[in-house]
């Protein structure tokens, strides 16, 4: 493919021959005797989404001039990690959907979805190994345990009406962003970078992943249910404290931070409707997509030594799509 890239499906197409390689590795690897294991384990990566972690890494390995074959491998890794803590989320958090779809626990129960989720983090380190890279294993290993305490500090923060935007971008970072950071400072790794190169691809990473996190966050009061692919207000019914009502706890009117206040001490009896109509009325949503845009606006700049390229252009193009888009 030749030309600008000036949509998603311009950048989907620039990467599709190596997806259509990482995927079918992924398949490859979800071949156990164990039929459960491939139900699960297929359901959810068939109905992947985008596969951004993935394409964001098929990117970076064509921006850096790589020429092996090993990004294809590690991407399925970060994919398959990434389905592990979607199969535990939606355990935790007693969702019903995800991307459209039922989720795995909602066809095969809480058990199946949890002890797949633990083999696909299992399997996943066994092909990292593959990569015969102490770095790549020092660097995932880092990250999947970096994951869990953001898990953990997310489900302590529940129903927190004190939780601080320091406290909120700490765990957005430990549960979102830090697989963006792995994802792009493994293709640093195998292309052999500079120290430097290799600290500005991890901080692309760690940047970009927190504006699709935040970006990701105002979707949960602007989109509706068919284009965010999950029930709109579920992280608000879960207790959990995004930016958007943190802000209106901090900077709202008193009769705003009344209302946000009352709706957090029984979030599941709330007027979910009311409560959303209250946050889009505000500044919430501008002051929270600023915010996506301020870290995407970083992210792109750990881009700014990189030569020109079309993989570079997509790059730079994902940066503005990940607090732009609509689902």
């Amino acid at each position: 493919m030749t030309g600008q890239i000036s949509c998603l499906e311009d950048v989907l197409a620039f990467t599709s021959s190596d997806m259509q390689q990482v995927n079918q590795h992924l398949t490859q690897q979800l071949n156990s005797e164990v039929i459960l294991i491939n139900q699960i384990g297929r359901y959810i990566i068939n109905n992947g989404g985008k596969r951004l972690r993935p394409v964001i890494m098929m990117l970076l390995a064509r921006a850096l001039d790589y020429s092996g074959n090993q990004h294809i491998n590690l991407a399925a890794v970060v994919e398959m990690i990434h389905t592990a803590t979607l199969l535990h989320d939606d355990v935790v958090d007693e969702s019903d959907r995800r991307r459209g779809e039922k989720t795995s626990h909602e066809i095969w129960g809480n058990a199946a979805s949890v002890l797949v989720g633990d083999y696909l983090y299992s399997k996943s380190f066994k092909m990292m190994v593959t990569a015969d890279s102490m770095d790549v294993m020092s660097v995932m290993s880092k990250a999947t345990n970096t994951i869990s305490e953001g898990e953990v500090q997310q489900l302590l923060s529940i129903g927190d009406q004190t939780l601080t935007e320091d406290n909120y971008y700490q765990i957005i970072a430990n549960k979102t962003a830090k697989l963006f950071e792995a994802a792009c400072e493994l293709i640093a790794i195998i292309t052999a970078t500079s120290v430097h190169q290799r600290q500005q691809m991890a901080q692309f990473g760690m940047l970009l992943g927190s504006a699709f996190q935040i970006a990701d966050d105002v979707l949960d009061y602007t989109a509706e249910d068919d284009a965010l692919g999950k029930n709109i207000g579920d992280d608000f019914q879960e207790g959990k404290l995004t930016l958007p009502l943190i802000y209106l706890l901090k900077n709202g009117t008193k009769l705003q931070k009344q209302a946000v206040s009352q709706a957090l001490s029984d979030p599941t009896a709330a007027d979910f409707m009311a409560l959303r109509q209250l946050v889009i009325d505000s500044k919430a949503i501008e002051y929270t997509q600023q915010q996506a845009q301020s870290k995407a606006q970083q992210a792109a700049q750990c881009l700014s030594e990189l030569p020109d390229s079309q993989a570079k252009q997509a790059l730079l193009f994902l940066c503005d799509y990940t607090w732009q888009r609509n689902n």
